[in-house]
């Protein structure tokens, strides 16, 4: 086995101290104490931090993190703007730091956004065979130069920020806005965010909508009232589920050897150390 591939990452208190050093009016109140504060006097306030969502900058790094250990067996996924190949699944060519497909409309947006930004780029003339093969697992009109030229434009600046743009607007963004609606914490988002890369956005039995629906039917979100562990868990017992009716994600470790240990652990703010393994090879996260 691989030795553990490992980030650290600064850890975060759990309360903060605030000291104010102020001159506050004499009728002014100290928190807490009912009395007035003295000039001058410096105010200690315990302010309890509240968990850091998804959306914090650590945490969404985090999240791509983990999501990386899982596409691309590496920690790095800023290393994975240039990646690009066919993994035998149906939908064609997998490419860039979430996988966008040349047969499920993902890449097509992608770009279609990084011409509009950077006309004539390297990628333009393909968007011609991008639409042919968009629902297919086909490479007509791509081969053979495609995977070079992906390659080549994932060192514009301008194409890693559509790729950026695209799995917040498609994937990221989305998944986070259901999860806190559903009352999920950090780890519940992250665990939506997963199954919207691998599964889609959709509504049908396999894809992200469909799997929360399977989950609903066996456990209540936070927000209806529901136990978030339990529903976490029925979640993923949903998602395990829609991936093994495919063959190329009949592997399941993502969820068996990382989420659930997670979520076994009780660590619903996503906190490191985060410890876990996908296909058999030890990641770590330490604070």
């Amino acid at each position: 086995m691989k030795d553990p591939l490992t980030r650290r990452t600064p850890g975060r208190a759990a309360l903060l101290l605030v000291a104010v050093a102020a001159v506050l009016p004499a009728n002014a109140a100290v928190a807490g104490t009912g009395g007035p504060a003295a000039a001058g006097e410096t105010v200690k306030v315990a302010v309890e931090a509240v968990p850091a969502d998804l959306t914090y900058p650590e945490k969404k790094e985090i999240a791509m993190e983990l999501v990386s250990s899982a596409e691309n067996s590496s920690l790095d996924w800023k290393a994975q703007y240039k990646y690009i190949e066919d993994i035998d699944d149906g939908r064609g060519y997998t490419a860039g730091i979430i996988g966008f497909c040349s047969g499920t409309g993902d890449m097509l947006d992608l770009v279609e956004l990084y011409i509009a930004r950077r006309p004539g780029n390297v990628l333009a003339k393909y968007l011609p065979a991008l639409r042919k093969v968009n629902g297919t697992d086909s490479h007509r009109g791509l081969d053979p130069h495609f995977p070079k030229d992906w390659r080549a434009a994932a060192a514009d600046p301008v194409f890693r920020q559509a790729q950026n743009d695209e799995r917040d607007r498609v994937y990221f963004d989305p998944a986070v806005a259901q999860a806190r609606a559903d009352g999920l914490r950090a780890l519940g988002q992250f665990v939506y965010y997963d199954a919207m890369v691998m599964h889609g956005p959709g509504s049908d039995p396999v894809s992200f909508g469909g799997i929360r629906k399977a989950a609903m039917k066996k456990a209540r979100t936070p927000a209806q009232g529901g136990d978030e562990v339990a529903y976490l868990n029925a979640f993923l017992d949903a998602r395990k589920a829609a991936m093994k009716t495919e063959e190329a994600h009949g592997d399941t470790s993502r969820v068996d050897t990382a989420q659930r240990v997670f979520l076994k652990n009780g660590d619903l703010d996503l906190d490191p150390p985060l410890r876990w393994k996908v296909y058999g090879d030890s990641y770590q996260i330490l604070g």
